[in-house]
C-alpha cells in the first residue's frame, strides 16, 4: 500500500536540498543547474540534476502520470493535499519550458468536441502508443465499476474514450502497466474499499480486446504502487516492495531497500528504479537492474528528502541525438514537489529491447515451476521455446482472428443499427413536422369556429329579437281585429235601426 511519508513518520515539511555522492563527497545538486543549454549540457553521468525551467510551473502533485510524445513531455492528473488534480501541464524537453493545454473531449467519433477538463484523477497509468497517449484507471471522486481506457491525442489536444470488448477489468488505481509488443499488461492495484489486487489481464491494442491471463504457479500477493517491467517481450517483472523476493535466479550485487511508490524505466536489459519510500523514509538510491544477469547495482544516491527519492514521482525516458536521459517529475517527501531532474545514465544497453530474444543461462527460461513455488514476482508471460508455448501462440493467432471476425460482425451490426437509427429519426422527424402542421391547422380550425360560434350566437339574438317582434304582431292583430268585428257589430246595429219605421206615424197611417 502507499505510504504518506509526511503524515505517518512525523516528519516536518521543509525545502529539499538534493545532494548526490561524487568519490565520497557530498555535492549539491542545485549547483548543477541546468539554464540555457537544455538537457545536452548535462555533462555528467550518474547523477540527478536540477533542471531550471521557464513558464508557468504546475501545481505541485504526485501519483500523476508522464509520458513523453514528440519531445515533450506530457503530465496529467495527480494528487494535491488530499484533492485529485485534472490539469494537463507540458514540459518542452527542447527548451523545457512549461505550458498548459486546454483538452477537448470527444467521447464518439460522430459527437462534437468541446472543451472540457481531464476527468481529475490519480494512480493512473500512461503509455506512449504512435504519437498518442493512453491512459488507464486511476482513482477518481466518483468511481466506476470497470477500468476505464482513453486516449490523448497531442495534435488536436482532444480526450477520446475508446471502445474495447471483452471482460474489462474492475476499476482500481496504483497498478502496472506495461507495454508488450501490442498489448498492454495490467497487474494489481488498488481497487474498491483499498483492497488490495493481484490480477493480470491483456489488452491488445490491436483489436481492443481484454483478456484476463491465466498464469500457472503461486502469484504475487496482491499490491500497489509497485513497479514493472517486460523483458525479452516475454517476461514479466514485477518489483516487490514487500518482502524483496523474486521468483527466479537469486540476486547478485546489493541488496534493494523494500520501498512503494517508485518509479521505473527500462532502456535495453537494464531496468531503472528511482523513489518510493518506506514506513520509516524515502529510499535516497537510485537502482538498476540488469534483467539478463539479475545484477542489482547503485547508480547514485541522494538525500532522502530530494524530489527524485519522492514518492509517487514520474520518471520517463527521453533521447536526444542518441543519448538517454531519464526525467524526474513530481512526488511528495514531506512536501509536494513541482520539481524536475534529469539523470543522463552511464550504461549503454548491448541490444535494443526489440531486438533480445533469448535470455542469459542463468534467467528465466532455465528455472522450473516447482524450484520457484515459493518465490512468484517474475511471470512467464508466454514460453515460446517450448512445444507448449508455440501451441498457445497458435491458438492465441487463431484467437485474434476470431474475435477480429466478431468483432467486423459486431461493428457491421453496430452500423446497421446506426443507418435504422438514422432513418427512424428521419421519419421521427418528419412526423414531428407533421404534427406541427396539423396543430397548426387545428388551431386555424378552432379560430373558425369561435368566428362561427360568435356569428351563430348573434344569429340566435336576432332571431330571439324577430320573434318577440312576431309575439308583438300577433297581439296587435288580435286586438286589431276585435276591434274590427266592435266596428263591424256597431256598423250593423246602425243599419238595422235606420231600416225600421216609427211606430206611431205608421199607426195612425193605418187607421187613417
Amino acid at each position: 500500500m502507499p505510504i504518506e511519508l509526511g503524515s505517518s513518520n512525523g516528519i516536518a515539511s521543509e525545502e529539499p536540498k538534493a545532494i548526490v555522492m561524487e568519490n565520497g563527497k557530498s555535492v549539491d545538486v542545485q549547483d548543477k543547474e541546468v539554464r540555457m543549454e537544455g538537457l545536452c549540457s548535462l555533462s555528467d553521468h550518474d547523477q540527478w540534476t536540477w533542471l531550471s525551467v521557464s513558464g508557468h510551473l504546475p501545481k505541485p502533485r504526485y501519483k500523476h502520470g508522464a509520458a513523453v510524445v514528440q519531445q515533450k513531455m506530457y503530465v496529467f492528473g495527480g494528487n494535491h493535499n488530499g484533492r485529485y488534480l485534472g490539469d494537463i501541464p507540458v514540459l518542452d524537453l527542447i527548451s523545457l519550458s512549461w505550458s498548459k493545454l486546454e483538452a477537448k473531449s470527444q467521447r464518439e467519433p460522430s459527437e462534437s468536441v468541446e472543451t472540457v477538463s481531464f476527468s481529475a484523477c490519480a494512480g493512473h497509468s500512461l503509455i506512449p502508443w504512435g504519437n498518442k497517449i493512453i491512459c488507464l484507471a486511476g482513482h477518481t471522486r466518483a468511481p466506476t465499476e470497470s477500468l476505464s481506457v482513453k486516449e490523448f491525442d497531442p495534435q488536436t489536444c482532444t480526450w477520446s474514450t475508446l471502445r474495447t470488448y471483452g471482460r474489462s477489468p474492475s476499476s482500481r488505481g496504483g497498478q502496472s502497466v506495461t507495454l508488450v509488443g501490442e498489448t498492454l499488461v495490467v497487474f494489481g492495484g488498488e481497487g474498491h474499499g483499498r483492497s488490495l489486487l493481484n490480477d493480470l489481464h491483456i489488452l491488445d491494442l490491436e483489436t481492443m480486446t481484454w483478456d484476463e491471463f491465466e498464469t500457472t504457479g503461486t502469484p504475487p500477493s496482491p499490491r500497489s504502487e509497485h513497479a514493472a517491467a517486460c523483458y525479452a517481450e516475454r517476461y514479466l517483472l514485477i518489483f516487490d516492495m514487500l518482502q524483496m523476493e523474486w521468483s527466479r535466479p537469486e540476486q547478485q550485487g546489493i541488496t534493494p531497500e523494500p520501498r512503494a511508490g517508485h518509479a521505473g524505466v527500462t532502456i535495453g536489459e537494464y531496468w531503472f528504479i528511482t523513489g518510493g519510500g518506506n514506513n520509516r523514509k524515502g529510499v535516497s538510491d537510485t537502482l538498476v537492474l540488469n534483467m539478463s544477469t539479475y545484477v542489482w547495482s547503485v547508480v547514485t544516491s541522494l538525500e532522502a528528502r530530494a524530489p527524485p527519492t519522492s514518492e509517487g514521482s514520474s520518471l520517463v525516458l527521453h533521447t536526444i541525438n542518441g543519448q538517454d536521459f531519464l526525467i524526474s517529475f513530481g512526488g511528495y517527501s514531506g512536501r509536494y514537489s513541482n520539481e524536475v531532474y534529469a539523470l543522463k545514465p552511464s550504461l549503454k544497453p548491448s541490444v535494443p529491447s526489440q531486438q533480445i530474444d533469448k535470455p542469459e543461462a542463468n534467467s528465466v527460461a532455465h528455472i522450473s515451476a516447482a524450484e520457484n513455488s515459493t518465490r512468484k514476482v517474475i511471470f512467464e508471460i508466454e514460453e515460446l521455446q517450448d512445444e507448449k508455448g508455440i501451441n498457445r501462440s497458435d491458438s492465441s493467432k487463431t484467437l485474434v482472428q476470431v474475435i477480429k471476425g466478431e468483432r467486423n460482425q459486431v461493428e457491421d451490426r453496430l452500423n446497421q443499427e446506426q443507418l435504422q437509427s438514422l432513418r427512424l429519426k428521419q421519419e421521427l422527424a418528419s412526423v414531428e413536422n407533421r404534427n406541427v402542421e396539423l396543430t397548426e391547422e387545428l388551431h386555424s380550425v378552432r379560430d373558425q369556429l369561435s368566428v362561427e360560434q360568435e356569428r351563430a350566437s348573434k344569429l340566435e339574438n336576432d332571431v330571439s329579437e324577430l320573434q318577440q317582434r312576431l309575439q308583438k304582431m300577433d297581439a296587435l292583430q288580435k286586438e286589431f281585429e276585435s276591434l274590427r268585428r266592435d266596428m263591424d257589430t256597431g256598423s250593423e246595429a246602425a243599419a238595422s235601426s235606420s231600416n225600421q219605421p216609427p211606430r206611431g206615424r205608421g199607426f195612425w197611417r193605418w187607421n187613417g
